[in-house]
């Protein structure tokens, strides 16, 4: 087949404008066209007047080689590549100890999946509970303020994404394709089939909940075992020569798991895994991650900015938005996991502390939008020294939203008008909170550095210049943001195993190596792979 891309048609075209455009473009007779398949669908909405629908096709002719000769000067008609997914190995008959997947993130999950296809019968280790027991935890904070460090929106199966919009799209490089493996994965567990062709799919929590509990299924029906409410204490590591060898795990509750290979999918909020094995002397380093708030505005100006009259047309749906700003301090301010149609949500893992998200369903049908709008930071310039210390900076910062935010889980608040005047907020405007357990207004000032709070304050009206009423002075930020990524990295080599412990694969967005569900998710795979090949060449 060939595979055409960047095929514009206007956003109200026809049913028979896709096989016009074909036929145009091939330059071919409609007896020469025998079928085509939908492969990626998007939009341009540069010009909210003119907004047109880019389409990449799969195409079946009759006269393919003439035409790949015909157009071999043009990237956009090309052969559709092999995207089917092959497993790297089966597992043999004389496994000495079965394959250990800590944490049940999407990376977790894949990574757990893979290896139960392949026939290796994983042992999933999760400190959270099942993802109904999660939800009904998560909510109760959520409602009654009583946290459970063990269950909430960063611990539990399905990870941090279940409680997100649902976004499945990512910058990553992917050149095995191994995004597709996720979708389909996703659409067999009861994603809607549009995420294989919707060029930015997103799924919402409660059609999550579900397909984690069906790939949970799957998993256990191809022999792996699940093990929730367990967290891993401290690695068992055989010491003898240069580097360490992971040899089992000591688990919560007394037990022991003998293993010698562990992936490590953790997420981006185990800070006392994260201490452990550092004490452990796993190597670690400090990376760069962002703090800031969160911010809402009303999704109907959002859409009529994004898309003028075109705004609440059925295919483009509610208005996305990402904006990057360069300030005169030398920081840069962007908007991060934008969620239209969503609720700022309460995310902490900790007590005492305050941390906030962002969470769509599938209809995106709130209120409000709301994103991040966070600075970047590094460990060079912010917090040197000690690989973990910028554990201890997102501590300290969600500790002063707690405490400011009035000690209740209540999380500190302000009107971007009373935000870029430099003035504490009294009243809310038209835009509505839609954090609970509930906001406390006041100066955002208080929990962040200074140097955050100025590069927020130029950034907005830059924003403002890009999308009409981003300044507005009843628009609302929420603090404290701090966990837009891991801060720290637990290096891995060309094989994916932690650089001084053999037999550990440190995996996803906690370890560094991801940011969002599907690249977490293809991750898991990648490290999923290496894992299999390497017990399969020990045999």
């Amino acid at each position: 087949m060939l595979r055409l891309t960047d095929i514009k048609l206007p956003l109200d075209h026809d049913e028979q404008a896709l096989e016009l455009a074909i036929l145009s473009k091939l330059k071919i007779e409609k007896s020469q066209l025998l079928s085509f398949n939908l492969f990626k669908r998007g939009y341009d909405a540069r010009n909210n007047k003119n907004i047109q629908l880019i389409y990449t096709l799969d195409v079946e002719v009759g006269s393919q080689e003439e035409l790949l000769t015909q157009f071999a000067r043009d990237p956009h008609v090309r052969i559709t590549p092999d995207m089917t997914y092959k497993f790297v190995a089966q597992a043999p008959a004389n496994l000495k100890n079965r394959p250990v997947v800590i944490g049940l993130g999407p990376c977790g999950l894949f990574a757990a999946l893979i290896l139960a296809q392949m026939g290796f019968n994983p042992i999933i280790l999760e400190r959270g509970k099942a993802v109904r027991e999660r939800t009904k935890d998560t909510f109760g904070f959520w409602r009654k303020q009583a946290l459970n460090p063990e269950s909430n929106v960063q611990f539990g199966e399905g990870g941090a994404g279940t409680f997100s919009d649902g976004k499945l799209y990512s910058q990553v490089k992917d050149r095995k394709h191994y995004g597709r493996k996720v979708l389909h994965e996703f659409v067999a567990a009861g994603a809607p089939e549009e995420i294989m062709y919707v060029s930015k799919p997103h799924i919402g929590t409660f059609k999550l909940v579900n397909m984690v509990e069906k790939m949970r299924a799957t998993i256990i029906e191809l022999g792996g075992e699940f093990r929730f409410s367990t967290r891993v204490e401290k690695l068992d590591l055989d010491t003898n020569g240069k580097a360490h060898k992971i040899k089992g795990l000591h688990l919560s509750g007394g037990d022991y798991l003998p293993c010698d290979h562990v992936i490590l999918a953790i997420g981006h909020s185990a800070r006392d895994t994260f201490t452990a094995l550092h004490e452990q002397g796993v190597y670690i380093e400090a990376k760069p991650f962002s703090v800031g708030f969160r911010i809402e505005h009303e999704q109907s100006m959002i859409d009529r900015e994004r898309f003028g009259e075109n705004a609440g047309n059925a295919i483009l749906g509610a208005a996305d938005y990402k904006l990057v700003h360069h300030c005169k301090n030398g920081r840069t301010v962007y908007s991060f996991c934008m969620c239209p149609g969503g609720t700022v949500v309460a995310a902490a893992s900790e007590p005492g502390r305050v941390v906030t998200n962002g969470m769509s369903q599938y209809s995106r049908h709130e209120r409000n939008a709301n994103s991040a709008i966070v600075v970047g930071i590094t460990p060079e310039e912010d917090y040197p020294g000690d690989p973990l210390a910028g554990i201890e900076l997102q501590r300290r910062l969600e500790e002063l939203a707690f405490s400011v935010g009035g000690e209740n889980y209540h999380a500190p608040a302000q009107l971007i008008g009373d935000f870029l005047a430099g003035k504490t907020s009294s009243e809310i405007g038209d835009v509505k909170p839609s954090y609970t357990p509930g906001i406390t207004l006041t100066d955002l000032s208080k929990v962040v550095p200074d140097f955050v709070t100025q590069a927020i304050r130029e950034a907005i009206p830059a924003f403002n210049r890009q999308i009409k009423g981003f300044a507005k002075t009843d628009g609302l930020l929420t603090g404290v943001e701090t966990r837009t990524s891991s801060p720290i990295c637990i290096k891995r080599d060309e094989n994916y195993q932690s650089v001084n412990v053999q037999g550990l694969y440190p995996a996803g967005e906690g370890a560094g190596y991801a940011g969002g569900i599907w690249s977490a998710g293809i991750d898991g795979i990648r490290v999923a792979e290496a894992l299999a090949l390497s017990m399969v060449s020990d045999t």
